[in-house]
């Protein structure tokens, strides 16, 4: 079971993978929204559609924003939005993931490798979306 990872985003949305056992989640790319005519639903079928080339994509996982305290902030409804329309165009299953906290691990996980603020953020959109993605799949397969 191959599972899509989102980081949904105002001005990128970070993408991540699941192997085909639905054990590891890897970073696959992040996209642009600005200047894209294009909505965002559109913009990931288009990735999905090329991802599916290889393997079929089983489910996605949309990280949900929320403040600290467990309660919706202003992006929620939009990632929520987001993950309506796009399993209404897909046809696949959408899960929400609680993604508090999610870039700033992904932050600190690329400051560890990678020393160049400018090499990081091109990479962090992605990095963020595979944490919660592996959140999801670990916590799917229990203790």
């Amino acid at each position: 079971m191959r599972v899509l990872g989102i980081d949904f985003g105002e001005r990128r949305i970070g993408l991540a993978i699941s192997d085909i056992s639905g054990t590891l989640a890897s970073p696959v790319r992040a996209i642009d929204r600005r200047g894209s005519a294009d909505d965002p639903v559109t913009l990931v079928l288009n990735v999905i559609d090329e991802m599916a080339r290889d393997e079929p994509i089983d489910r996605v996982v949309v990280g949900l924003p929320r403040r600290l305290d467990g309660n919706d902030n202003a992006q929620t409804p939009h990632v929520r939005a987001f993950a309506t329309a796009l399993g209404a165009r897909s046809g696949l299953t959408i899960d929400l993931q609680d993604e508090r906290l999610s870039s700033r691990e992904a932050e600190e996980r690329l400051a560890l490798r990678e020393k160049s603020w400018r090499k990081r953020k091109a990479r962090l959109d992605a990095a963020a979306a595979a944490i919660v993605l592996q959140d999801y799949l670990d916590a799917r397969r229990g203790p």
